[in-house]
């Protein structure tokens, strides 16, 4: 009979987030599918768990899976963890669950800390409607091609860094974004030297650049999301002058366009400004 497969979130950082039931199901199934063994490792010994390891990462997954689906179907229960954090958010796991509900066999989350569901909870930014982004590209020519496409995203934006591309990376989104728009800062959180502001873009390149203590450790940023249009506290007379001049130089579209970047607001808001005075 077919065994369970258990998706075990672990701590990000603080031991002391280790769930009782993390610890019984770790203790109870035949085999850890870990992310790194000799990390995995460390946290099995604090809490006394003799379960064997087996390592399941990026660079082996896909050669491990018909071993660990063929031990489910012998009826071993395995668990799958990752570094820190739940498993599959920016981690391996995918190619294994997924061949897991191919095969018939039943997945249980055993659910726990997730960086980005913690980052979200303490910046103080919308969490009705967000989106989890994950990494962005290393290179800057793909980042600001990805970034550019989240311009106009009205809900908030959850994005993982590295510490070494974190100073560049929050650039490229001032860039792309505006100076102004509010983002958090989340870092090493849980950890000794957490660190959890919430400011504008402009701002945190400014503090990254002045403590290089920022750009170490695990880093989450939250980014505010461009307002919806009926939310959007728009100065109109400000909008009107301004798109009055550029219309005595530039068609609609072109105003419209650069009125639109000017202010950081979406381009259909100042198009349809600029439609209506053009015909007043």
């Amino acid at each position: 009979m077919s065994a369970q497969l258990f998706v075990v979130a672990t701590p990000i950082g603080h031991l002391d987030d280790m769930t009782f039931r993390s610890i019984e199901v770790l203790k109870s199934v035949s085999i850890i599918a870990a992310e790194d063994t000799r990390q995995s490792a460390q946290l099995l010994k604090h809490y006394n768990i003799s379960t064997p390891l087996t390592a399941c990462h990026d660079h082996n997954e896909s050669n491990k899976i018909d071993i660990l689906i063929e031990k489910l179907k012998q009826g071993q229960d395995i668990a799958l963890v990752s570094d820190a954090g739940t498993p599959l958010i920016s981690d391996p796991g995918f190619k294994l669950v997924r061949a897991a509900q191919d095969n018939g066999i039943r997945v249980i989350p055993v659910p726990g800390a997730c960086a980005a569901i913690a980052a979200l909870c303490a910046v103080g930014l919308p969490s009705d409607r967000f989106s989890f982004e994950g990494f962005l590209s290393s290179k800057q020519s793909q980042r600001l091609i990805q970034l550019e496409k989240l311009k106009y995203e009205t809900q908030t934006m959850i994005i993982y860094e590295a510490p070494h591309r974190i100073l560049d990376s929050v650039k490229d989104m001032a860039q792309v974004f505006g100076e102004q728009r509010p983002v958090g800062f989340a870092r090493e959180i849980t950890k000794t030297f957490e660190t959890i502001k919430k400011m504008t873009l402009g701002e945190l390149v400014s503090f990254i650049e002045n403590d290089h203590h920022q750009q170490k450790g695990e880093i989450v940023l939250v980014i505010g999301g461009l307002p919806d249009a009926k939310d959007q506290d728009v100065e109109q007379d400000k909008l009107d002058q301004l798109l009055t001049r550029l219309l005595q130089d530039l068609s609609v579209k072109a105003a419209s366009q650069l009125a639109a970047d000017l202010m950081g607001i979406k381009k259909k808001i100042a198009y349809q400004r600029a439609l209506e005075l053009t015909n007043q």
